[in-house]
């Protein structure tokens, strides 16, 4: 049984549920859908599930696709036996009202992981540290330090401050947090979040920042794709992980 803190008798990692947010409208794609965009002839979205299903300490996965989306998200888990995902269901207008359906499809997990369907790299030591971290404060990202120099400008892009890379990092996902943690700052908060991070911080939560890795990318742009499939050729590993 799940007691207040989101652990159960069972381990301080039972009850571990995945959302995979992607819902985007993919408007920097030029007219290609990103998450069925093929990476090496798979679809992009299958090597996070892939991975996920395939990660111990995962329960279960709820996918959260656009509507144009779900049929054929339905017939790739079906085709590779995903058995680890729950649901193949339709996201909101909002990034932060696809994880709230998520959320309502995982009644029974104590602690949940958020993830973009767009980052094809997760692996289950992403997933695992995560976890560890989070049971300090009930919330971890994933994340790397910033290497760039990083200017703040104005609206007219003239340059405002030179900001000190240390202490700056690039959130990646996954996020994890304690069940309770994320359902309360989804109830007690309203307007745009870039991310549920953000939203448990402004309901008080410390959020711990764990290694990320800077191969987990994000794809955004079709560059962004050719990057990806550099990186899968330097793997040699050209499907995705465990895929039948």
């Amino acid at each position: 049984m799940i007691d207040s803190q989101g652990t159960t008798d069972g381990g301080p990692h039972h009850g571990v549920g995945v959302i995979v947010v992607a819902a985007g409208g993919s408007q920097r794609m030029g007219g290609v859908d990103k998450i069925f965009a093929p990476l090496n002839g798979w679809p992009l979205v299958s090597y996070c599930l892939a991975a996920l299903h395939h990660t111990l300490e995962v329960d279960g996965i709820v996918l959260v696709l656009s509507s144009r989306n779900i049929e054929q998200g339905r017939r790739l888990v079906q085709e590779y036996g995903w058995g680890k995902v729950l649901e193949v269901c339709e996201g909101g207008e909002r990034r932060r009202d696809s994880v709230a359906v998520g959320l309502s499809r995982l009644p029974d997990s104590g602690w949940i992981v958020v993830h973009d369907g767009a980052r094809p790299f997760v692996d289950a030591a992403l997933v695992s540290r995560g976890l560890n971290e989070a049971r300090e404060t009930g919330a971890a990202v994933a994340g790397v330090p910033v290497s760039d120099t990083i200017k703040l400008a104005d609206g007219e892009r003239f340059v405002k401050e030179t900001l000190r890379r240390e202490g700056l990092w690039a959130i990646q996902t996954p996020q994890v947090f304690r069940r309770q943690l994320l359902a309360k700052a989804h109830d007690m908060l309203t307007g745009e979040f870039t991310d549920d991070a953000a939203m448990v911080e402004q309901v008080g939560a410390r959020v711990r920042i764990y290694s990320g890795s800077s191969d987990n990318i994000k794809v955004t742009t079709p560059d962004d794709l050719r990057i990806a499939e550099a990186l899968l050729d330097a793997r040699k590993s050209p499907r995705p992980a465990h895929q039948p």
